[in-house]
């Protein structure tokens, strides 16, 4: 029979995004419903969502004495169904699900994603006027936290998921809070939503939901250890039998070296040089020395610590003094823009940096580099080290979350065995990345091992079909 399944989330791209969680939710129940499930998205309708689809009125649900209407729309370019939570007072304003135009914080947030769980809660239980039933609802992070709570307390109520893309977001609020949202008391003690004194979003989903999963088996591990559970190390390990990771597919249309609009030349496994075209092309754009024998390295990446930016700006000097090309695309601390421009301004035949986000040039970054940089000091699954190795581009990255799952370190036993896809190292120090830096550069002057690393990491598998068979098989477990 075939599972209906809910999936719950305060993003999707291409409607809305702010970050990953917009992009596993537009890919994962798109490829759902490519497997044949009957999935439905639900979220709360944004001004600023953008859709080329129909949007038209389907019902008027009450709760906590508050009419709110559900709209249907579809995922662009899908037959995905998506449910919007139309309350305009909540919804209704410029800015993006979390902050203002201004980037504040809405003072209204833990209103605005109780009143969405709350409708969320009574589409499961076919009481919204929908005329469809869910077998399973597939919650994600802590803006949905509150739905696998409010369902513990119902009769015959469907299974639950909760996955978390990031631990670093807990949706923690005051302990007043709590009582203006008029939650059920019973929710309220440390076994529930109760953190600290605080309300926590997140325990709702992390203490009541049938299964959680996050997006690595590594991170899955992590977040039940001090550094990466924020508090909530000791619940994870507790409830670590339904913990699961699950590996993000990548876009498989959007990230194809054979397919890429942006980039200068298309390539695939068998046409391995003219990926050199585009280091050309990427060389050219930024006025650096046109040279095909000196390795490109490559950095796209928000600017800030998790990611590992100081690392990289310690190692700079050094780099330096070495024979290459390093290319860096990402905003975000001001300080470290400030550092970065500076070294391009006093290195320009060495050194290009674009401050900013731009797609085009984040797939020509992709596909003209050699090497890519990935030295996050957490990484809950990390998306362009899996780009990196299906555009033949060696990433090295520091052994943690997604990217210890992902890549696997070139040593003579990986080589032997045809498994290596790139350079890892282990402690977050620059010490560690500059060594790991310089024995890439070692692998990359021996053209036959390094088209050996290119290819294994080509032949990967990263799409969202093989994920979403994982998650069948957890549905079909509940």
């Amino acid at each position: 029979m075939m599972k209906k399944i809910l999936f719950v989330t305060s993003e999707a791209h291409p409607l809305i995004k702010t970050g990953g969680l917009a992009d596993v939710s537009g890919s994962l129940p798109k490829a759902l419903a490519e497997l044949g499930v009957d999935v439905r998205l639900i979220m709360p309708n944004y001004r600023a969502i953008k859709t080329t689809e129909e949007i038209y009125y389907k019902s008027t649900v009450r709760v906590n004495n508050t009419d709110v209407n559900i709209l249907e729309t579809r995922l662009p370019g899908t037959q995905v169904i998506v449910w919007l939570v139309d309350y305009p007072e909540f919804f209704d304003f410029p800015g993006n699900p979390y902050v203002d135009e201004q980037g504040n914080a809405w003072a209204n947030t833990a209103e605005r994603f109780a009143l969405f769980c709350r409708i969320a809660v009574e589409v499961a239980m076919n009481r919204s006027y929908l005329e469809w039933t869910p077998d399973i609802i597939h919650c994600n992070d802590w803006q949905s936290g509150l739905v696998p709570a409010l369902l513990s307390l119902e009769a015959s109520r469907p299974a639950t998921v909760f996955t978390i893309h990031n631990m670093a977001y807990q949706g923690i609020f005051p302990k007043t809070t709590e009582a203006s949202l008029n939650l059920p008391k019973s929710l309220w003690n440390p076994d529930g939503i109760e953190f600290n004194d605080m309300l926590s979003f997140i325990k709702g989903g992390l203490a009541y939901a049938d299964r959680i999963t996050t997006v690595s088996p590594t991170y899955a591990q992590e977040i039940q250890t001090a550094d990466f559970g924020y508090g909530l190390e000791g619940l994870l390990s507790h409830r670590k039998e339904v913990l699961t990771g699950i590996i993000n597919g990548i876009d498989a249309n959007q990230w194809d070296p054979e397919t890429d609009a942006y980039i200068s030349e298309r390539y695939n496994i068998s046409t391995l040089n003219k990926k050199q075209l585009n280091k050309t092309a990427l060389q050219n754009k930024h006025s650096l020395p046109v040279d095909n024998n000196i390795p490109v390295i490559a950095l796209v990446s928000r600017l800030v610590e998790q990611k590992g930016i100081d690392l990289v700006l310690e190692c700079l000097p050094e780099m330096l003094t070495l024979p290459l090309q390093f290319f860096l695309l990402g905003n975000g601390n001001k300080s470290f823009e400030q550092q970065l421009s500076l070294f391009a301004e006093t290195y320009p035949d060495k050194i290009a940096i674009t401050i900013g986000y731009d797609e085009a040039l984040a797939h020509l970054l992709e596909a003209g580099a050699d090497i890519f940089l990935m030295p996050s000091r957490f990484e809950p699954c990390g998306l362009n080290q899996l780009y990196s190795q299906r555009y033949a581009t060696v990433p090295i990255v520091r052994k943690t979350g997604g990217l210890a799952d992902t890549v696997v370190d070139t040593l003579p036993e990986t080589l032997s065995k045809n498994t290596a896809t790139g350079f890892v190292f282990n402690e977050a120090t620059s010490g560690a990345l500059m060594e790991t830096i310089k024995r890439a550069l070692i692998v990359y002057s021996q053209p036959k091992t390094w088209k050996q690393l290119q290819t294994t990491g080509m032949k990967k598998d990263y799409s969202w079909t093989k994920s979403a068979k994982e998650y069948m098989a957890l549905y079909e477990q509940l």
